[in-house]
């Protein structure tokens, strides 16, 4: 027969358990720094085009990444500026998507440069800034620091690592990095998408193009630089390439505002 001193230890021990899971919680929230919407203000473009609402809902929502996703530096130090544009840049896909999760995402490995396919640092062939783990690496990213503020400090071009990376991540959130993102693309434009995928990679190879020609690689890689292309400069996408810009504007759903 079970005693009240038994139910009573029991009772003890669920409490004592969640106290100590709220205590862990509690120690792996990364607060934003003090100087958080000056960094902000002052290197995100898409955050300073928002109305206060927005802004807040932002920052709420940039809180939220640092608290669920690991940011580790690899020989390189992790300063705030560096968490903050890490998170900047997986929201300002999102932003539309107020539930978003990057469920694929556990941890964001920060590399001081470039590196190679094997993740070494050094050696002749280190071409890579950014990339998205797969195998033993899956649910992680890795990016080069230097690339990854360049992406914020120069608002003037139509680059940024980070948000070329967090583009893969939403396009592998339906099970294939294919360059189409069923999550969040509508069905019924998924044709006239990969149709208008293929038409412009074709006119990239014969007549160039000033979207990255690394897009021309394949449908994966045209979506993560044309995301690129698409926040960093909207104005010059939308002036260049309208029937682009307007599916990506479908995509993001960025027309809703």
């Amino acid at each position: 027969m079970v005693t009240v001193l038994q139910i009573s230890f029991v009772l003890a021990l669920i409490v004592l358990i969640i106290l100590f899971v709220f205590e862990i919680r509690v120690k792996e929230i990364s607060f934003l720094p003090d100087d958080y919407k000056v960094l902000l203000n002052d290197y995100v473009k898409f955050y300073r085009q928002l109305d206060d609402d927005q802004k807040k809902k932002f920052e709420d929502r940039v809180q939220d990444f640092l608290t669920a996703v690991r940011i580790t530096g690899v020989n390189a130090e992790v300063e705030d500026m560096d968490r903050l544009f890490i998170a900047a840049a997986a929201i300002i896909p999102v932003h539309n998507f107020p539930d978003w999760q990057y469920v694929n995402l556990h941890e964001v490995l920060v590399y001081p440069g470039t590196f190679n396919q094997d993740f070494d640092q050094a050696g002749w062939d280190r071409y890579i800034s950014g990339m998205v783990g797969t195998g033993p690496m899956q649910h992680m990213m890795i990016i080069s620091k230097w690339q990854l503020r360049q992406g914020f400090i120069n608002g003037a071009d139509t680059y940024n690592t980070a948000i070329h990376e967090f583009a893969h991540l939403i396009d592998k959130m339906d099970g294939t990095m294919d360059g189409v993102p069923e999550i969040i693309l509508e069905r019924r434009f998924i044709p006239r998408w990969v149709g208008l995928i293929n038409t412009t990679i074709q006119q990239m190879k014969s007549y160039g193009s000033d979207i990255d020609i690394y897009g021309a690689t394949n449908h994966a890689e045209f979506f993560a630089v044309t995301s690129e292309y698409f926040f960093e400069r909207p104005d010059l996408l939308k002036a260049n390439h309208p029937e682009l810009f307007e599916m990506l504007e479908r995509i993001y759903r960025t027309g809703l505002n």
